[in-house]
């Protein structure tokens, strides 16, 4: 299944600082549901586009939505920091 949607890139600071883009929460919901059976310990299996840039990875789930890990190759690539919104195109499962 295929969603569309804009997403806030967030900062998760722990040992290391995280970034990923916070998901809406219809759009979580609906993922969620088409998920059911492909989830992994909570982790949802995806196919990314953000910009031209296209990448797999896992969601994973914080309060109620879903979070899209941005790994520093991508970040820069899409040339994209903290607060910005991105449009996000998602496929749920590997491609």
């Amino acid at each position: 299944m295929d969603f569309e949607f804009d997403g806030p890139v967030v900062e998760w600071r722990g040992p290391a600082p995280y970034y990923f883009v916070r998901i809406p929460e219809e759009e979580s919901a609906d993922i969620k549901y088409a998920a059911k059976g492909l989830e992994y310990w909570g982790q949802v299996p995806v196919v990314v586009q953000i910009d031209d840039v296209e990448f797999s990875t896992a969601l994973f789930p914080k309060d109620g939505v879903y979070l899209i890990p941005l790994k520093l190759a991508v970040r820069k690539e899409i040339e994209v920091e903290v607060d910005e919104v991105v449009p996000v195109s998602l496929t749920v499962g590997r491609g």
